[in-house]
């Protein structure tokens, strides 16, 4: 079954709690199909037309990510795993990216906090996935890989929880691999999984390392929501068409990397049936650690195995 999720505010919220009411329950294998907002709680559908701006309906002290949810999933229980198939991503018609102006560790290191704030206006052409901006009189062309920056299952803890950070349940991963015809493997903590989504991103490098993508609305978000009574995770972990992903996330950038180097050499000895060792010696020649990004508190890692690099 598909459900068709309305734009509206009822629907948004800035933070994850296992005890927001769900604005959908569906079915395993049901799929949603939604719009969602840029980062700054607005959404045009044309040039020239003013973003609708949009509040949380927790109307939090400090809201974060725009995200849509959470939906339930009938069935889904602590100890089973949420299959997230990205079925189709289309960016809306303009996005941007800003760069220094602020504290952050980045900005610290490249002398950028007391700069001045750079933001980039881009225009996005959904059908020739192409993106442009202006910097003076020059124009800057790109090609387009959407994905979204933001989804995730709420945490088993109590309490309130800020959108930035990732966790082991998802959420603000900012992994460009996630594009169209991604499957992301989510931990499930609470009855129904409670799952959230946004943050849109029209393209970013590994890293993130201004702090923003081409931070954008999505016209067209189409997702399948699948349960897997008989998989166990404790880390998210993807399947993408550059291959197998796991992730690791930590404010210590080499212990996010072990984290997920770690998680790819338990599922190559999955798939291949060797020894940790062996796996992690084949590692060494076949996976590539991947930054994330470096900017959400908690630092992300990703290994990526290849599909088909060892036959």
């Amino acid at each position: 079954m598909i459900h068709k999720i309305e734009l509206k505010e009822e629907y948004f919220h800035g933070s994850f709690n296992k005890d927001y009411k769900p604005i959908l329950t569906v079915k395993s294998g049901d799929t949603v199909q939604a719009k969602t907002l840029d980062i700054q709680w607005g959404y045009s559908d044309s040039p020239g037309k003013e973003p609708i701006h949009f509040q949380s309906r927790e109307r939090e002290e400090r809201p974060g990510h725009p995200i849509l949810g959470p939906i339930a999933i009938e069935g889904a229980k602590p100890g089973m795993v949420l299959e997230v198939r990205i079925n189709e991503l289309v960016p809306g018609w303009y996005g941007r990216n800003w760069a220094g102006g602020n504290q952050s560790w980045q900005n610290e290191k490249l002398g950028l906090v007391n700069s001045e704030r750079v933001q980039l206006d881009w225009r996005l052409h959904s059908t020739t996935m192409t993106g442009s901006c202006l910097i003076g009189d020059r124009e800057f062309h790109v090609g387009l890989s959407p994905f979204l920056g933001l989804m995730g299952v709420a945490p088993g803890e109590e309490g309130i929880h800020s959108t930035p950070p990732p966790r082991y349940c998802g959420g603000n991963i900012d992994c460009k691999e996630l594009v169209r015809g991604s499957s992301l493997f989510l931990p499930i903590s609470v009855e129904g999984a409670l799952f959230s989504f946004g943050d849109g991103h029209a393209l970013q490098g590994d890293g993130e390392s201004s702090g923003t993508a081409i931070e954008c609305p999505m016209d067209i978000v189409d997702l399948t929501l699948i349960v897997h009574e008989d998989q166990t995770l404790t880390m998210p972990r993807a399947n993408t068409p550059a291959g197998w992903l796991t992730f690791g996330f930590n404010e210590d950038l080499n212990e996010a990397a072990a984290v997920a180097l770690d998680e790819m050499v338990k599922l190559m000895q999955e798939f291949y049936g060797v020894s940790k060792t062996e796996a992690t010696a084949l590692a060494s020649v076949a996976v590539d650690l991947r930054v994330t990004q470096v900017v959400n508190g908690a630092k992300g890692v990703h290994a990526l195995l290849p599909h088909g690099v060892l036959r």
